[in-house]
């Protein structure tokens, strides 16, 4: 029973969060608040997961991608999974972003 309860709390705590990052409305606020938020090795490693997210879905090949981004074979591995089978987050937020393209 207290297993349940811990998952939920972390479910709510999710859901404000995410909400926060809704409210978010130019680049210098997302700057802003991503900076407070998280730890320079914490947004750099989110920033190297999608770059490595972008390169593999325009099909570079896992070595040139290491090469390219200094990335782990594991890191590319697991961003590659959820590309392949996760919950469609980068794939839902590089087509709007595909679309947006100048």
């Amino acid at each position: 029973m207290r297993a349940a309860k811990s998952k939920i709390a972390r479910k709510e705590k999710s859901d404000l969060l995410y909400r926060a990052i809704l409210k978010l409305e130019t680049e210098e606020e997302c700057y802003n608040f991503f900076q407070d938020l998280c730890t320079i090795s914490e947004l750099r490693s989110m920033e190297q997961r999608f770059e490595v997210a972008m390169l593999l879905n325009d099909g570079m090949i896992y070595n040139d991608i290491l090469e390219k981004t200094g990335a782990s074979s594991a890191t590319i591995s697991r961003v590659n999974r959820s590309l392949l089978g996760g919950c469609g987050g980068y794939e839902s937020i590089l087509e709007k972003m595909e679309e947006t393209k100048d």
